[in-house]
This record gives structure tokens, C-alpha cells and sequence, in this order.
């Protein structure tokens, strides 16, 4: 309808004016509007330039769950080496499943985004792969794989394990949790050690760096979860739950009430019982180790160990214990008797990481009575007889001869007692968190011109679990060694720093004089000799003096059994909890 329809007896004339007068207010009021329009848009437009150079007034827009949610996020990541990646990986988190806002939420996702990345890097070493310039680069990628894969696996337990904690019993799992990330720490750095001298190496490095980090923050939050939380005011949750850390309630028989059934069983007896036994000779039921493993049954389908008599002979073959390979025992008839040789060396083109005669990976691994040799020989360079990977592995009266880098304690807990390991140069090395009890640690001699190195310790991270631990050991020199001539004479020392963070300790241990005074020699000139950490405590013989040890930063004389208590097998590898499970004599404590 006309606004001006309801008024009457208007002449032509005023109809017509007024008609004038009508569109000139409709044309007024357009334009009024149009220019009030234009001015909105302005004002708009100014105002979102303001904002993006301004975010701090952006951010003051949002909504309060956002502003909540950031507080968290700068909070969980405060402790860790790699804020800015981690802040800016949460945030995307949030953003993209805004259910995340608690405190345990965040944990999570931070240990899921890190394996997002890990993901990257597995696909990234394919690529790689396909276009690999040597065989030996090609094997070495193929071990990334491999590695990474592992890492895959042990974020999503260390992810498992946060969920079924919860908050509230984080402390009880946290050892855990902290040895999980530590390992998927070590694959990925043994994923470049492998490309060592190869044209792959940076790339993958960076493909990788982003994995790094977010890892090393995931250990950083569940390390440093006691303050954070504390911070964030959870309910239930204080410092003090870090005393509970693992202790765990003793079922019957005073075996840990997670121990199944049938172990406990199993253990209780004076001698073992074998599933199965391999002999050389056709005596056993197997003629091979690996086809004693091979007819393996899954885990789930077995009540207990499985135990494996391996019979007296030397068994030439090289042997691997899969990571669905779990708790398995093999018991031989002594560690000079029954022997597991083999002869692969980096030399010959094998990577370092597959080198090994025989791999122990799967969980719960335990040896008694074996012998493993590498017999590549000295001037063969890097030739593993023992890689152990296995998560709570024993090994008892073993013997593992080799030279260079005879015992590769690669990752997790590992407890070796009255064991053999004879070697020269960084005979015993990787990223373990390993302890010798009562061992016999026996210094070969190397090839000319080169010097004798026990350990090679690879902790890449300061808040890694991991390290070497000698106790109650006795450091020898084999017959042959050269050592007191002046014309020629080889030395000899404890340990170098393999990587940044390295970590060694001997205590309570004979050290014999063959050992340089220096005690410790450094990898490349003063490459982490403020960041490692090597202690000695309370050794002695001739080769203990600590006169003229050297003055490191990072070295230390461990003074009190408070200091050293962290180092003992309970405290360093909760050895309590299982050790004594599998019968294994053990001292969780100091000698004396």
C-alpha cells in the first residue's frame, strides 16, 4: 500500500507535487542508506585489519572456554624443551575436537599428535626408500621402518596407559609411561645412527624433527606432571602421589599380583620345565633355534612362559626374538657349551642396527646358561653378538664375546647378572636403561693404534630413563690385552659420551689398574662433557683411584647412598617388581 492513499479531494496539481516531493525523500533516503552501508563495510574492514595486527585484541573476542583452554595448553607445555611446538600442536587440537579440555585431554593429545608426526616420518622413509642410492642406504631405511614402527606402537601404549590411569593414578604408571617415550626417543635417533654416512641422512632428519620434539614434550608433561597438575589444581592429585610410583600389591606367594598364574607356577619349581628343546644332533624336537621360535604359539594362547631347552652345540645362526614374542625363556647347558654365533659386520655392508647374532625384542625375555658371539673380528668394525630390546629382559650367566660393540643394550629395562661381556671399543653401548650385577667385564685386545672403550652410553635426552649402570662388577683385562709397556701400551677407559645426555654409573665395582687415571675418555673434543652424566661410587682395586679422574662438568664422585640409592636396581629399573618374579637372584640395594 501508498503511504499517502487514505488522503482525499487532493487536486492534480497538489497530487502531482506531492508525488515530486515523495520521490525526492525516497531518493534522499537511498542515498542516505547507501552511504551508511558503504560506511558499515569501512568500519568492518577497518576493524579486521586492526584485529590481525593486533591478535592480542582478537583473542580478547573469544569466547571464555578458548581463553580456559590456552591457559591449560601453556600450562601442560610449560615444561618442556619445545614450547612453541607444543602450544601451537595442542592449539590445533583443540580446534579440531573442542571436546579437549581437560587436563588429561591435553596429555593425550599431546601423545597423539606425536605420533601423527611419527606417521609422517614412517611415510617419509618409504619415499626415501624407493630411491635409495645404495644397498646399504636401502637396508638403512628399511631399519627406519622397522623403528619407527615400534615407536608407532609405543605411543599408542603409552596413550592406553594415560587412559586407563587416569589422572588420578597417573604416578603409579608413570615409570611406565617414561620408559615407553624413552624408547620411541631411541628409535627414532637409532633411525638416523643407521644413515650415519649416508646422502638420506638430513633429509630424514628433518622429515623427523617435528616426531623429536613433540615426543620430547610428551616426556617432559608425563615427567613433570606432578607440578603441572598441581598448577592446574586437580582434584586428588598432589606431589606426593610421586612416592606411589609402582609400588604395586603382592598377590600369593609374594609374586606381584599382576604375574599370571601359571608363571608364578611355573617359577615355583627348582628346575624348569621346557615347552620345547632344540639340538643340533635331532635330539630335540627342533634341529634350529629360529624354528623353535617360528612354531611358536601367541601369547594369548599359552598360559606363562614359554621356555626353550636349547641343547649343548654351537647353533651358527642369527636369531630373532619377534616383538609378539613375549615371555619367553631359553636355558642352555652353560655359556661356553651352548653357543649362538654369528659373523655379521658393518664392514661387509650390514647396518650396525641388524649386525647382531642374535635380537631379543619381544617383552619379558629372559636368557640363562647361553653363550652369544659375533665372531666378525676386530677389523671388522661394528659386529653385534646381543641386541636387547625387550622390556624387562634377564639375562643369567650368559657370555657375550665379540669386539666392537659386542652388547647393543638398545632400549627399556634390562638386568644382567653374573653374565660375561668381553669386548674393546664401545663394547657396551645404546640407549638401554640396563644394570650388571656380579659380571665379569673382560678388555680385549684392539687393533693397532686403537684404544679400549667399555661403554658408549646413547641417552639423547635429559629426561630419558635410561643409562649403564655397572654394580658389583669386576673390570678385567683378557690375557692378550697389552697393557704396562711403554713401547706399547693400549688404553683403556670406562665409558665415552656417545651422545649428548649420556649416562653411566659404577659402584661398589672392582676396576683393575689396566684402566686409564683419567678414568674417562671424551667422544669429540668437549662434545657433551657438561651435559653427560658419569658417577663412581665407592669402587675400588687399582684402577678406582680417583686422584686424577677427570674434571668434567658432568662427571661426578656419587658421596652418600642417597645420591647412588637411584642408581640401584630398584630404584633405577623397579626392579623389585619383576626381577625377583622370574626367580633371578638380584640385589635390589648396595652391596654393603
Amino acid at each position: 500500500m501508498g503511504v499517502f492513499q487514505d488522503y482525499g479531494h487532493l487536486t492534480e496539481r497538489g497530487r502531482v507535487e506531492r508525488q515530486k516531493r515523495n520521490k525526492q525523500k525516497r531518493v534522499i533516503v537511498a542515498l542516505t542508506s547507501a552511504f551508511a552501508a558503504l560506511a558499515l563495510i569501512i568500519i568492518a574492514a577497518f576493524a579486521v585489519v586492526s584485529l590481525n595486527k593486533h591478535p592480542e585484541k582478537a583473542q580478547e573476542h573469544q569466547p571464555v572456554k578458548i581463553s580456559t583452554s590456552m591457559k591449560a595448553i601453556k600450562s601442560i607445555c610449560s615444561p618442556t624443551d619445545y614450547q612453541e611446538a607444543c602450544v601451537s600442536s595442542l592449539s590445533s587440537a583443540i580446534k579440531s575436537n573442542s571436546s579437549l579440555t581437560g587436563p588429561e585431554d591435553l596429555i593425550k593429545a599431546a601423545i597423539k599428535v606425536a605420533k601423527k608426526e611419527v606417521i609422517k616420518a614412517f611415510d617419509h622413509a618409504s619415499k626415501l626408500r624407493k630411491n635409495a642410492r645404495s644397498q646399504m642406504e636401502k637396508e638403512a631405511l628399511s631399519n627406519c621402518k622397522e623403528l619407527l614402527s615400534y615407536a608407532m606402537d609405543e605411543l599408542d601404549e603409552t596413550f592406553s596407559g594415560v587412559s586407563v590411569a587416569g589422572l588420578k593414578d597417573l604416578a603409579t604408571v608413570s615409570q611406565d609411561l617414561k620408559n615407553w617415550l624413552s624408547a620411541v626417543l631411541t628409535y627414532q635417533e637409532t633411525c638416523l645412527n643407521g644413515l650415519e654416512d649416508s646422502n638420506a641422512k638430513s633429509d630424514m632428519a628433518e622429515a623427523m624433527k617435528m616426531a623429536t620434539q613433540l615426543t620430547s614434550n610428551s616426556l617432559a608433561i608425563i615427567t613433570e606432571a606432578s607440578s603441572v597438575l598441581s598448577i592446574l589444581k586437580v582434584p586428588g592429585f598432589s606431589r606426593r602421589l610421586l612416592s606411589k610410583e609402582n609400588h604395586f600389591s603382592e598377590g600369593k606367594g609374594g609374586f606381584p599380583s599382576w604375574f599370571p598364574a601359571g608363571e608364578r607356577r611355573l617359577l615355583a619349581m627348582q628346575e624348569m620345565t621346557p615347552n620345547v628343546a632344540v639340538a643340533k644332533d635331532g635330539s630335540g624336537d627342533f634341529r634350529t633355534i629360529t624354528e623353535a621360535l617360528s612354531k611358536l604359539p601367541p601369547a594369548k594362547e599359552r598360559n606363562g612362559r614359554y621356555v626353550i631347552y636349547i641343547k649343548a652345540g654351537v647353533y651358527d645362526e642369527q636369531v630373532t626374538v619377534t616383538k609378539e614374542m613375549v615371555n619367553v625363556t631359553m636355558y642352555g647347558d652353560g655359556s661356553r657349551k651352548t653357543i649362538i654365533t654369528g659373523s655379521k659386520n658393518f664392514i661387509d655392508g650390514t647396518p650396525t642396527f641388524k649386525t647382531a647374532t642374535f635380537a631379543a625384542i619381544g617383552d619379558d625375555f629372559m636368557a640363562k646358561a647361553i653363550g652369544f658371539r659375533n665372531t666378525a673380528g676386530a677389523a671388522k668394525h661394528q659386529a653385534v653378538a646381543l641386541r636387547v630390546q625387550s622390556d624387562r629382559a634377564v639375562f643369567l650367566n650368559c657370555r657375550m664375546d665379540g669386539n666392537q660393540d659386542t652388547l647393543y643394550a638398545h632400549a627399556h629395562r634390562q638386568y644382567y647378572r653374573s653374565c660375561v661381556i668381553t669386548g674393546t671399543i664401545d663394547f657396551i653401548f645404546g640407549n638401554a636403561a640396563a644394570v650388571f650385577q656380579n659380571c665379569q667385564i673382560v678388555v680385549r685386545q684392539p687393533l693397532p693404534n686403537q684404544q679400549n672403550i667399555i661403554t658408549a652410553q646413547g641417552r639423547t635426552d635429559k629426561r630419558e630413563t635410561t643409562g649403564v649402570v655397572i654394580h658389583k662388577c669386576k673390570i678385567l683385562p683378557d690375557k692378550k690385552l697389552v697393557a704396562g709397556s711403554s713401547t706399547a701400551k693400549t688404553r683403556s677407559y670406562l665409558g665415552r659420551p656417545w651422545k649428548q645426555y649420556s649416562r653411566t654409573v659404577y659402584m661398589e665395582s672392582t676396576i683393575g689398574g689396566f684402566i686409564e687415571p683419567e678414568g674417562w675418555m671424551p667422544w669429540d673434543g668437549d662434545f657433551a662433557l657438561d651435559t653427560l652424566f658419569y658417577g663412581e661410587y665407592m669402587n675400588q682395586g687399582p684402577g678406582a683411584t680417583l686422584t686424577k679422574r677427570v674434571n668434567w662438568k658432568g662427571y661426578r664422585v656419587l658421596k652418600s647412598k642417597e645420591e647412588a640409592m637411584a642408581f640401584t636396581v630398584d630404584k633405577f629399573i623397579q626392579g623389585g617388581e619383576w626381577i625377583k618374579a622370574t626367580g633371578t637372584a638380584v640385589r635390589l640395594g648396595f652391596f654393603s
